[in-house]
């Protein structure tokens, strides 16, 4: 009994020393540390997952320690030029810094409590701003550019993710994801909008979401992907030469539905037009027809964003509301910025 009980003050010693190590910005290999092994594995659903991803390809954890009640790890954004990937903590205001072989840093603080992140062609940071409830750009000097924080004259709800177009177009969603009543002078829809390269229009693209949240181009562009998470599904709509949606062609893409924890948020498209986004029980890899090839299965209740990312865009990162990991793909992910059209 004596030395049973020197086992557990010492494995409660290991975990008080783990939580107080990401207390200080996180470290590498901390989600092992401080929490019990999980059955994390690749679930080969059809053979052509085996062009896509080694159903023997191990899922790394890199960090915890992340996220709490107003929000969860997020965000996730390959800096190619430096070598580091981007991510948000919106729960504790600020965004991280990971860089492979360092670990994990505080790049900036606070941030308004930022979601969603992406680059423009310029290479400028566009970040979706929860407690602001904007939309906003970093200039290559420093500054701030509010980008969107109102439509016709009501608030932004709470924007959500971004993406931008090869024409240097603007996509958000902005759902309603705050804990306080509506008020009059706020939005009465959850919204998809664009906002023109020029910015000079600001459009209103689809208002029949119940929680709009990630969104992804097809490789050629052609097809918007939007998912919403409270019914579980992503919808496609075509992407019309103007770059506004023919709205016609909406439909389900995907139902990701399921017993286990887990709905649609984050979204990514590979340079194949594979689709990946969180739903129940992992991360669904999922063909351009919506046939689901498999699910990486990483042990955590929810999955919030992913990015491709590596010299190579075949990195996997994804955050779940407390962890960033990654596994290795065999396909490279689709880059970002996203590269000029001729």
């Amino acid at each position: 009994m004596h030395d049973q009980s020197k086992i557990t003050r010492r494995r409660a010693l290991q975990m008080a020393v783990a939580v107080a190590g990401l207390a200080a910005g996180g470290a590498r290999g901390a989600w092992a540390q401080a929490q019990p092994q999980m059955q994390l594995r690749i679930e080969r659903l059809a053979l052509e997952l085996d062009k896509i991803i080694s159903v023997d390809e191990p899922i790394k954890e890199l960090a915890s320690g992340f996220g709490g009640p107003l929000g969860p790890a997020e965000g996730p954004l390959w800096w190619k030029e430096g070598g580091y990937l981007l991510f948000t903590d919106i729960h504790n205001n600020r965004r991280m810094k990971y860089t492979p072989g360092k670990g994990v840093t505080v790049d900036l603080e606070p941030t308004n409590r930022a979601n969603g992140l992406t680059r423009d062609l310029q290479g400028r940071l566009l970040s979706c701003e929860h407690d602001t409830r904007r939309v906003t750009r970093r200039e290559l000097d420093g500054g701030l550019t509010v980008l969107a924080n109102s439509f016709q004259g009501r608030r932004l709800n709470r924007p959500n993710d971004v993406v931008v177009r090869s024409d240097g177009a603007i996509y958000f969603t902005d759902p309603w994801t705050l804990q306080t009543p509506q008020e009059q002078w706020d939005l009465t829809l959850a919204g998809v909008y664009r906002l023109a390269p020029d910015l000079g229009t600001f459009t209103l693209l689809v208002d029949n979401f119940v929680l709009p949240n990630g969104l992804a181009f097809s490789p050629d562009e052609s097809v918007l992907y939007i998912n919403d998470s409270r019914r579980g599904h992503i919808r496609a709509f075509d992407v019309m030469p103007s770059g506004v949606l023919a709205k016609q062609s909406d439909r389900v893409f995907a139902d990701l539905r399921g017993s286990e924890p887990g709905v649609p948020d984050g979204m990514k498209v590979d340079t194949a037009g594979n689709v990946y986004c969180g739903g129940a029980g992992g991360i669904w890899i999922l063909d351009p027809q919506g046939k689901k090839l498999g699910r990486i299965v990483h042990g955590q209740p929810a999955t919030t964003n992913i990015a491709f990312g590596g010299d190579d865009w075949r990195t996997l990162y994804f955050t779940s509301r407390t962890h960033l990991g990654s596994v290795n793909l065999k396909i490279a992910g689709t880059p970002v910025p996203a590269p000029k059209r001729s």
